[in-house]
């Protein structure tokens, strides 16, 4: 049977619009396990993330916030109830990263899953809002409860 021209158009319009649209789920997704190959050096993946500058997604859970109203939390790899706030990047844990969000934190009970979604950054970084050195950040970031 045939294809009427109404029938094509609206098929092909349908399929622009789906390859125009990437769902988040269709987005990278990184675990925070998976950000180094030792404890001092980077996988190839995160170093891949990072050069790129792609928005990426990362599961994790949300520390207890540093303070209200803020921009910024730490992504965890499992359920913490105090933040893992490190002074130095020496002594920067490898579960954990710092994320700079777009918009104003509503905090999110620490052993309630998210996922977090950003651009990835790698290297020492001191956060000027907070004084916070990283590692590992997702700036221009937001998160969704799962």
């Amino acid at each position: 049977m045939p294809i009427g021209r109404r029938t094509f158009i609206a098929g092909a319009s349908a399929s622009i619009g789906l390859a125009l649209t990437r769902p988040a789920c269709a987005q990278s997704r990184i675990k925070i396990r998976d950000l180094y190959k030792t404890q001092a050096e980077f996988s190839a993946e995160a170093k891949a993330f990072a050069a790129s500058r792609e928005i990426i997604t990362v599961p994790g859970f949300m520390a207890p916030p540093l303070k209200a109203d803020a921009s910024f939390f730490v992504l965890t790899q499992r359920p913490m109830a105090v933040c893992p706030f490190c002074e130095t990047s020496a002594d920067w844990p490898s579960d954990i990263v710092f994320v700079r969000t777009r918009d104003t934190v509503d905090a999110v009970a620490f052993n309630r899953p998210i996922i977090t979604t950003g651009i990835l950054e790698l290297g020492e970084a001191k956060d000027e809002e907070t004084g916070f050195v990283s590692l590992v950040r997702l700036v221009d970031a937001q998160f969704e409860i799962i």
